[in-house]
This record gives C-alpha cells, sequence and structure tokens, in this order.
C-alpha cells in the first residue's frame, strides 16, 4: 500500500505561482505513475497532470504550458510546479498514485488563487 501526503497549497494572488509536492510513502516500488487532481467547490474532482514512471508527462488542456509536472524518485516526492495561476485553479488538489493493486490518494491541499 501507498501512503501520499500533499503540502505546498495557499494563497496567491492571480499570476503568481506555487510549487506542490506529494510524498510518497510504503510500496513506493509498485508505483506504475502518479498523477494530479483537483477538485473545485462544488464541481468535480479533475484530472490535472500525470507523469508515468519513464518520465513521460501529459497535462490537461486548462493548465497546459503552465503547470509542470515532475518527479523525484530519489527522494519519492512528485511536484506540480504552478506558475501564471488564474482563480479558477482554486480547489483542493490531490495526489494520486496508481499501482497493480489500487489507486491510492492523498488528503489534499487547498489552493486559493484571489483576482
Amino acid at each position: 500500500q501507498v501512503q501520499l501526503v500533499e503540502s505546498g497549497g495557499g494563497l496567491v494572488q492571480a499570476g503568481g505561482s506555487l510549487r506542490l509536492s506529494c510524498a510518497a510513502s510504503g510500496s513506493i516500488f509498485s508505483i506504475n505513475a502518479m498523477r494530479w487532481f483537483r477538485q473545485a467547490p462544488g464541481k468535480q474532482r479533475e484530472w490535472v497532470a500525470a507523469i508515468a514512471s519513464g518520465g513521460t508527462t501529459n497535462y490537461a488542456d486548462s493548465v497546459k504550458g503552465r503547470f509542470t509536472i515532475s518527479r523525484d524518485k530519489v527522494k519519492n516526492t512528485m511536484y506540480l510546479q504552478m506558475n501564471s495561476l488564474k482563480p479558477e485553479d482554486t480547489g483542493v488538489y490531490y495526489c494520486n498514485a496508481i499501482t497493480p493493486m489500487k489507486n491510492s490518494w492523498g488528503q489534499g491541499t487547498q489552493v486559493t488563487v484571489s483576482s
């Protein structure tokens, strides 16, 4: 089983930047890919970005060119660098790990972008 803990959220003005971290522990050798999701108030959780074990990355169109996902396997940590933030980026950000047994989720970290 994999445990995930997010950090790095906060309040930022539009146009600003934040870097989220997701620290993984437990059966990290079983992780195939990792993803970031977010959930705005009153909306469904949506996929933001993904990184495969080999390093291939993918992004939702809404964040492409502004967000960068990365992973440090030595530190067992995934990151989401968020630049040029917009008020519509506001929400709780969750990290997710895909393993053969099950998907694991973190508890989430709040990101609020003021206009």
